[in-house]
């Protein structure tokens, strides 16, 4: 039985608000398709399978960014994932978004502007505060209900995730149900795990790494370091990896951060972690080139992966391992030839009879594109941020809301 409300309890022909998660990447200002628009469309295809009039809040990138666009090409890509048509306003609150909310059927569905084109979403706040803004006060008397499926944010304190609970019915969709029932367990199935438990760790950020091997030091056996992280870490220890270089601001700044703790943490969990022995980078004609760590003299380039040593090193440590859970990609899969060390570590977890647990959006959406059998996995999370603070025990802000809600 989950801790909140779920689409169970929804009563039938309601106006629902429904919260999701489509941020995708953005290409030359096109949106790509990828695995969140079908795991969404579940909730959305249900919901209006029922009658419910469903109108849906996404958000898409930061303001500043590139990927900070309109959702108009998301309601075409979730309507072919939906199967049914979905109508786009590009309001989020005004009148004009008013009018087309108004005027919706049962059956049909609304794809608002993005949420985070308006004052009201972004600012980190009490679910209290976020009830009270004019976002949430202009919307919510136009509805019966509220559904948060949107787990990968369910740790921002947003006003479209942690607001509306507060003023509306609310209830958690399909996928906000699926991953927090899993992922808010995934510690505890690893300590029942008789054999070695290990766990891939890569992504762009040292403090990630780090807040996982603080948090679950005492139960993984073994942390496969890549990404980023894996760099620093052999900075911390003296060689030239993990340094910004020109047209580069990613690692300078968190390596002063997190130098002592990275430092402290080899020191005394020295025998819990694997780091890269070889670095994959761009040679000549944009091809994938290798280079040992002890062969780097100078840090004069950009390295984009784990090298063909390194997997060879974790390969058989995954294949020994009782579970193994992944977070972050160990390399920049998105260009192929850098795809190598993500890829191959993915399948040698596939091929493994362990109970695997795949987090991350990008990640999780390597499986889909490269080939691999979606059912090898005991679980793959389409989160991020929010299945970090799961598997570290923080708190999930939007999700406690919801259970806050349901309890009242």
């Amino acid at each position: 039985m989950s801790a909140f409300n779920t689409l169970d309890d929804l009563e039938p022909g309601q106006r629902v608000l429904v919260r999701v998660d489509l941020n995708s990447p953005v290409e030359d200002g096109v949106v790509q398709d990828n695995n969140r628009f079908d795991r969404y469309a579940e909730t959305v295809r249900e919901l209006a399978d029922e009658g419910h009039a469903v109108v849906v809040m996404a958000h898409q990138g930061r303001p500043g960014r590139d990927t900070f666009v309109s959702l108009e090409q998301h309601a075409d890509i979730l309507a072919d994932h939906v199967g049914k048509p979905i109508e786009f306003v590009a309001d989020t609150f005004g009148e004009q978004a008013q009018d087309a909310i108004e005027g919706l059927d049962g059956g049909e569905i609304l794809l608002l502007e993005n949420t985070r084109m308006t004052d009201d979403e972004l600012p980190e706040k009490e679910p209290e505060a976020h009830a009270e803004s004019e976002f949430v006060q202009t919307l919510a008397p136009l509805f019966d209900a509220y559904v948060n499926d949107a787990y990968s944010v369910a740790h921002r304190a947003h006003a479209s995730t942690v607001g509306f609970p507060l003023v509306l019915p609310a209830y958690a969709g399909r996928v906000m149900q699926a991953e927090y029932d899993y992922n808010t367990g995934v510690a505890e199935r690893a300590r029942n795990a008789e054999g070695q438990v290990t766990m891939v760790v890569g992504g762009n950020k040292s403090e990630d790494v780090i807040g996982v091997i603080d948090n679950l030091g005492g139960v993984v056996d073994k942390f496969l370091i890549g990404g980023l992280p894996g760099q620093l870490f052999r900075r911390a220890q003296g060689h030239p990896v993990g340094y910004d270089v020109e047209g580069m601001d990613l690692l300078d700044d968190q390596y002063e951060e997190t130098e002592g703790t990275m430092k402290d943490i080899l020191d005394t969990k020295a025998d819990q972690l694997e780091l890269p022995v070889d670095f994959a980078y761009e040679g000549e004609d944009g091809e994938r080139a290798e280079i040992s760590l002890e062969d780097i003299e100078s840090k004069d380039r950009e390295y984009f992966d784990i090298g063909h040593g390194t997997i060879e090193q974790y390969t058989p440590i995954i294949r020994e391992s009782e579970a193994v859970f992944v977070k972050g990609a160990v390399g920049v899969f998105e260009i192929e030839q850098f795809a190598d060390g993500t890829v191959e570590l993915l399948r040698a977890i596939g091929e493994t009879d362990c109970l695997s647990v795949v987090g991350g959006g990008d990640t999780a959406q390597s499986i889909t594109e490269h080939g691999l059998d979606e059912d090898n996995y005991d679980h793959i999370s389409i989160a991020g941020g929010a299945y970090l603070n799961a598997l570290t025990g923080q708190e999930l802000v939007a999700a406690q809301v919801l259970i806050d809600q349901a309890d009242t």
